[in-house]
Parts: structure tokens; C-alpha cells; sequence
């Protein structure tokens, strides 16, 4: 018996596609928090530390972050993990290398001062939050950072917002753990990383409803 697609091919292509450009735009906001240097957002700033004490880039530490995620997921569902699920992989090696094209692509603009600083981290949050209310909308595979916190949702009676906050309080305190014990200095974790956690998915929230109209135009 042949196995038969939900929807035709051409839709899920559309809605990768948009993924992508989500995934862009993301990446590029992660680009300019870190050019600000006034902190990432929480999901970034454990890569950061890690590439400030590793060979490794931004990018590269993003996709074996995302990675440990994915097999985080595997453990806590076991076999109620979905294979399509597997879909974060391909997604996490598109994000990882779109921030380290993304850091390369702004690395000669200039940034100097505070305000120039908050004017490149407000830039970096609004298009994180953009590209996350792509993400939304496209509604074909989550980040594998969100896919962990869904995880854990199945199998704990704890509220997805609740547990969004927990995990990335919990990434944002390993960071700065990391950088205070071997840079002797906090790193990636500034009022930046404050502004992100607070405004990122107020935006992204407020960006839903008509970006979600766009997507019933082109998507369907």
C-alpha cells in the first residue's frame, strides 16, 4: 500500500520555503543582538559562551545545541516521539549556518555607543520575533529548543508558557555560569537578554494574527 500525503507536496514545500525565510530573518536578528553586545536573546546565549570558549562559531555551537535538544526529546517521549520530528536536524543545520552567514554579512557595520548598541539589539529583537511569527504560521516543524519544552509538556502537567520560561532562565543561568567560570566575566547575558525575554514574544504575539492571514493567501 502506498503511503499517501496528508496534503499535496506542493504545500509543504510552500510552507518549508516560508520556514526558510523565517529562519533568515531569525538569524539575522540573532546577528545584530550579538553585534550590539548588549546581550542575546536566551536561546542564543549559550552558543555565544560556547563560542567564546570553543573553535567553534555562533552557528555551529547553535546546530549541536539543537542537536543534545533532539535527543532530549527522544528520551523523555521514547516511542511517542514522532519521526517527522526528525525534521529539526535539517532545520537546525539551516538556522546554525544562517547565523554564522548572518554574523559574517553585518560584521563591518559599525556600532559604537550605547545608544547605536540598543539600536542594533531593539533591530535584533524585532527580527527574532518576526521570524518565530514565521515559524508559527508556516506550521510544519518547530525549533528544536521549542520542541524540548513541547516534550517535557506531554509528559508533565506543566503549561507550555510555564515551562518556556523555566528553560530558558534555565539556559540563560548555565550560560553565565560558563562565562564566569572560564572568562571570569559575565558574557552574552546583559540587559539586552532581559529586553529579548520580555519583548521578543509580545511582538511575535502581536505579529500572529496578520502574518497568519498572509500565510491563508499563499500557504493554502
Amino acid at each position: 500500500m502506498k503511503c499517501k500525503l496528508k496534503h499535496p507536496l506542493r504545500y509543504y514545500i510552500k510552507r518549508y520555503l516560508f520556514l526558510a525565510v523565517g529562519l533568515a530573518i531569525m538569524a539575522f536578528g540573532v546577528a545584530f543582538s550579538i553585534k550590539a553586545a548588549l546581550g542575546t536573546s536566551p536561546i542564543s546565549s549559550l552558543p555565544y559562551v560556547v563560542n567564546l570558549l570553543t573553535p567553534l562559531s555562533v552557528g555551529t555551537a547553535t546546530i549541536l545545541m539543537h542537536c543534545v535538544f533532539i535527543l532530549i526529546q527522544i528520551c523523555i517521549l521514547r516511542r511517542k516521539f514522532q519521526p517527522v520530528q526528525l525534521m529539526q536536524l535539517p532545520v537546525a543545520l539551516v538556522f546554525g549556518y544562517l547565523t554564522d552567514f548572518g554574523i559574517w554579512a553585518i560584521e563591518r557595520i559599525p556600532c559604537e555607543g550605547y545608544l547605536m548598541q540598543w539600536v542594533f539589539c531593539v533591530i535584533g529583537i524585532v527580527l527574532v520575533a518576526v521570524g518565530v511569527s514565521f515559524e508559527v504560521t508556516a506550521n510544519v516543524v518547530v525549533l528544536a529548543g521549542e520542541g524540548v519544552v513541547l516534550a517535557i509538556c506531554q509528559v508533565c502537567p506543566i503549561k507550555f508558557g510555564t515551562m518556556k520560561v523555566i528553560f530558558d532562565v534555565s539556559l540563560v543561568v548555565i550560560a553565565s555560569a560558563l562565562s564566569l567560570v572560564f572568562l571570569n566575566r559575565l558574557e552574552g547575558v546583559r540587559e539586552g537578554t532581559v529586553a529579548a525575554a520580555l519583548f521578543v514574544g509580545t511582538i511575535s504575539r502581536q505579529l500572529n494574527k496578520p502574518l497568519g492571514k498572509l500565510g491563508e493567501k499563499i500557504l493554502n
